[in-house]
């Protein structure tokens, strides 16, 4: 029974990984399932290309932290960072990348959007400082004129939206954005509409008066309306900043590179057949030096890149350049607990011990050694990551892609050589004395 287990389990697996191995325009072919939808769980299966891959822009922000008390200024970038990445992914960019970087005391923001054509309407939606206040008329009494009015800023503000989308008029058919308001926003919007009846209420964003409408009764429920001559593409704009909130900082654009999809599509091109020839070399050299060892070291190094790939797409990893750099170099390592067990039994024959014994010897002498030279790997991967973002490591997507790829195929060699190739080697060469 538990045979009968290990056997279906191996098979499912294998199905499960060539099927999400499998490239999407088969899919879309032969109407195969590109997402895994279980139980209300939807998760689309694919690879996610980074900038230099599918294109884009690169952007660079720099901070003015002039304003800005010196021990609120971290906190107050990453809280930019926060809402600059919300801005983006409401904007309709796919797996953004937004990060802080530091040099010396100045702070910047580095944007990358992978696939976006208006990259003009991004950059002034990342910049906008998008600040919401309600202000109410106030009457200045004029002892030798007329009296006059001005409109003062009330406590309510941006902060107090819970949230804003977009609707439409019912009598007209304008957009509109509509406001619905946190518990606190709720309160003193009634508060405010109870004191201002048959007063105008001004909305006012960026310091821009946007409308000035007349209150015609005390509003309950914590709901509102901005109208104006929007488009719908205004109102959609003016929506997301909104709800992202106000930038804490000031931020400039110091840095832009555009990558067009064409040169993204010709270093896919290149990289595939770089990785393809590495393999390739690879597997040759592998069953000329070690025979039929190695011809099953190869199958196992092919199932190695087959789980990698599929960790990729499940994650999934935003696939760059750097880091299809660190999958290739990967593959070269991934017969390294391979060489040195196939070398470690070699040694154990020629000491006249029989293949089973040398076999199991040379696995259990060489763990060691491949635990140690990957874990090295690993802890540089690690560092090269920077999960901490400390200043004093890289910061870089680009070095952070290679050591993401680079770890993830380490530890499937880890898997792989010591698990796979022991159970193929075990099943194919001893059992039937190929």
């Amino acid at each position: 029974m538990k045979k009968i287990f290990k056997i279906f389990f191996l098979i499912f697996f294998v199905f499960f990984i060539l099927w999400i191995d499998l490239p999407e325009n088969l899919k879309d072919k032969y109407n195969i399932p590109k997402s895994i939808n279980l139980f209300g769980f939807k998760k689309e299966i694919k690879i996610n290309f980074g900038l230099d891959l599918k294109g884009g822009s690169h952007l660079v922000f720099d901070v003015d932290a002039r304003n800005i008390k010196k021990e609120d200024l971290k906190d107050a970038v990453e809280s930019a960072r926060d809402i600059i990445e919300k801005r983006v992914n409401f904007f309709g960019v796919t797996e953004p990348v937004v990060q802080t970087l530091k040099t010396g005391e100045n702070y910047r923001i580095s944007v990358d959007l992978p696939g976006i054509e208006n990259v003009d309407e991004a950059i002034k939606l990342i910049g906008r400082t998008a600040q919401l206040v309600f202000m109410e008329e106030k009457i200045i009494e004029n002892k030798n004129a007329s009296p006059s009015s001005t409109f003062v800023a009330t406590d309510l503000t941006g902060k107090d939206v819970k949230k804003a989308s977009v609707v439409f008029s019912q009598e007209d058919g304008k957009p509109q954005v509509s406001l619905v308001f946190n518990d606190s926003g709720s309160k003193k919007f009634q508060e405010i509409t109870k004191r201002n009846v048959k007063k105008p209420l001004a909305i006012v964003i960026d310091n821009q008066l946007i409308t000035a409408p007349i209150v015609q009764q005390e509003i309950i429920g914590g709901n509102a309306v901005i109208t104006g001559n929007f488009s719908i593409d205004e109102a959609k704009k003016l929506a997301i900043s909104i709800n992202s909130g106000a930038l804490p900082v000031s931020i400039k654009l110091i840095e832009q590179k555009n990558i067009g999809p064409s040169l993204g599509q010709e270093e896919i091109r290149k990289s595939i057949y770089a990785g393809g020839i590495g393999l390739l070399v690879v597997l040759l050299f592998m069953i000329s030096y070690y025979g039929k060892l190695g011809f099953i070291a190869s199958i196992a190094l092919i199932i190695y890149g087959a789980i990698s790939l599929a960790i990729f797409k499940i994650i999934p990893i935003v696939l760059t350049l750097p880091g299809v750099a660190g999958f290739i170099l990967s593959i070269g390592m991934a017969v390294d607990s391979n060489i040195l067990i196939f070398e470690r039994i070699k040694e154990e024959i020629r000491k006249g011990k029989s293949f089973d014994i040398a076999f199991n010897l040379g696995f259990g002498r060489a763990i060691d050694a491949i635990k140690d030279a990957n874990i090295t790997t690993l802890t540089v991967a690690f560092i090269l990551f920077n999960p901490a973002n400390w200043e004093f490591l890289p910061q870089f997507g680009i070095v952070r892609g290679f050591a993401l790829t680079l770890a993830i195929g380490v530890a499937t060699s880890l898997f792989t050589g010591i698990i796979i190739t022991k159970r193929l080697i075990q099943i194919f060469y001893i059992k039937n004395k190929l």
